[in-house]
């Protein structure tokens, strides 16, 4: 519910802070004192048009706050929650009107763009005019109005969850369609590319290991007659070796006589024939590895210019050979096996159809008997509202051919304002007056069912007075019993009526230089000669005072 709402600097209010109470509200005043000034403010915080107009004359923008408190479990919750906000426990709107036509909205203290803000308030209240276009007399809200009128919202839950069942079975069989058909289109191609690349047999990584193979090949046969003279001139007819050993074996000899002079000599040539055995044990190595069968080489060039040309031939990296073999041949698997499939994708999207359909009718049946009930029950509303030759009729259009993720039907409320009159749209056919009182019928059945949690209503009451009147208001406090209800109101029988009483003024300041917007909650007496100026007009008697002390008691 509304709990407060602060307007600083729009048009004629400089500062205004209003706390509200439970229960109905009326905001009565003269005419021109600022109510539809109000309205607007109010309009503005929950995400309406912004206007440079709005703006108090020579200042650079204006603010208007409206905070909430909320139950938990809320649907304006969950519209934070999805757009990234914290619950911080009350709901805190806030517009900022530039003087250049610029808006700024808050949700928390936390910027926001206006559509988010818009949805909120719209969870968070509904405004009703003679000339308002939301609320129930968008036609969009209809459907929703009669399913939360007959209980029906888990039943749409569960159809809007048989709908996705079915959207993913149908948009599943409409990929396999079209891979069928585009791989049908190139079987032959697809066949034979895959039969080609299956022979092949590419690998991921194989190009660059045939070509550093190919590579060591090419350049170990440069550098093979290079080791084998190097070979030779360590181990070979030449080698040092076996000269080194015979003059080892002469030295260890004279070992005996001379140590001290030839252990030395002995250790050090011991040390360059071991070093000379393992060069040549490295240059062997080398040897053996520069050796290759050329047809080896021969193998791996035709190899590499094969799957090169292969590359060449498909477009596509070597290394991405081996991915495109496992496309074409899922390909031609699809096609094999695609008729298979086929079908059990079409029973699947038949069978998530059937489930559906269904549940849309079943639901669409449901909605027809729950039609009859409301009109029935907005109609017993109708008499004491003047409007006791009028119809109210909710039509329920079925359509299996357009279903949607709500079902097959298209929800509107009709009117009939007399008998032999053409029965139409509520919007279209209603006048200002009889419209104000078709919503308030409605809204008396629908209080407690898909409601926001605070109802205005501005000016329902005009052109009508007297039994009409009293009746509107009665209708008004029955439904503050279960929702806050704000009424701007030029009808006495409403304002006596009241939990609250607010007093919308017009006062000049400055000398009459300027004049300024205030609202003033009234007790008691001021809010007997409020309603006995509402009675009398300019002067106030003391006939209209009783009148309204009889009203204020009758509505006690």
């Amino acid at each position: 519910m509304l709990a407060r709402l602060s307007i600083r600097d729009i048009v004629l209010i400089e500062r205004l802070d209003i706390e509200f109470a439970r229960g109905l509200a009326v905001l009565t005043g003269e005419t021109g004192a600022g109510k539809s000034i109000l309205l607007d403010a109010f309009a503005l915080a929950l995400g309406g048009r912004g206007d440079a107009g709005l703006v108090r004359h020579g200042v650079e923008q204006g603010h208007v706050t409206a905070v909430f408190d909320l139950a938990k479990g809320h649907p304006a919750l969950a519209i934070l929650a999805a757009n990234g906000f914290e619950d911080t426990g009350e709901m805190i709107l806030r517009r900022v009107q530039l003087a250049d036509g610029r808006t700024r909205a808050f949700i928390n203290d936390q910027s926001a763009s206006v559509q988010t803000l818009k949805a909120v308030g719209a969870a968070l209240v509904e405004i009703h005019g003679q000339h308002d276009e939301r609320a129930l007399v968008d036609a969009a809200t209809h459907r929703r109005l009669l399913d939360a009128f007959a209980g029906l919202d888990k039943d749409v839950v569960a159809l809007e969850s048989l709908w996705e069942a079915r959207k993913v079975a149908y948009a599943t069989l409409e990929a396999h369609r079209a891979n069928m058909e585009r791989a049908a289109r190139d079987a032959d191609y697809l066949r034979h590319a895959a039969d080609e690349l299956k022979k092949l047999k590419p690998k991921d990584g194989e190009e660059t290991a045939l070509a550093d193979r190919r590579t060591g090949m090419m350049q170990g046969e440069k550098i093979a007659a290079d080791l084998r003279e190097a070979q030779d001139a360590v181990s070979g007819h030449h080698s040092p070796i076996s000269t080194l050993a015979a003059a080892v074996r002469r030295l260890e000899r004279r070992a005996g006589s001379s140590p001290a002079l030839v252990e030395p000599a002995v250790k050090a040539i011991d040390v360059a024939i071991n070093a000379l055995e393992e060069a040549d044990q490295h240059l062997t190595a080398a040897l053996i590895a520069t050796d290759f069968d050329p047809s080896e080489l021969e193998r791996i060039e035709e190899r590499l210019f094969a799957l090169r040309a292969a590359a060449r031939k498909y477009s596509t990296p070597v290394d991405g050979l081996a991915a495109l073999a496992a496309k074409f041949i899922s390909d031609v698997a699809t096609i094999d096996a695609g008729a298979g499939q086929l079908q059990g994708l079409e029973n699947a999207a038949a069978t998530a159809d059937g489930k559906y359909s269904a549940a849309a009718s079943k639901l669409s049946l449901a909605r027809i008997k729950s039609a009859e009930k409301l009109n029935k029950a907005v109609c017993a509303e109708l008499a004491p509202l003047k409007l006791e030759r009028a119809r109210f009729m909710t039509q329920v259009e079925s359509d299996a051919a357009s279903p949607g993720p709500q079902g097959i039907d298209r929800v509107e409320f009709w009117v009939q304002t007399n008998p032999g009159t053409r029965a139409g749209p509520m919007m279209k056919v209603a006048s200002g007056g009889e419209l104000s009182r078709f919503l308030l019928a409605l809204k008396v059945v629908l209080s407690d069912k898909g409601s926001a949690p605070t109802l205005v209503f501005d000016e329902i009451d005009t052109g009508v007075g007297g039994a009409v009147a009293d009746a509107i208001g009665a209708r008004l406090a029955r439904l503050a019993g279960k929702v806050q209800v704000m009424a701007v109101t030029h009808a006495p029988q409403v304002a006596a009526r009241a939990d609250q009483h607010l007093l919308i003024s017009k006062d000049a300041l400055d000398k009459g230089k300027r004049v300024a917007t205030s609202v003033n909650t009234l007790d008691a007496a001021p809010r007997r000669e409020e309603i006995a100026r509402m009675l009398a007009g300019a002067e106030i008697t003391a006939e209209a005072r009783a009148a309204a002390d009889r009203l204020l008691r009758g509505a006690a």
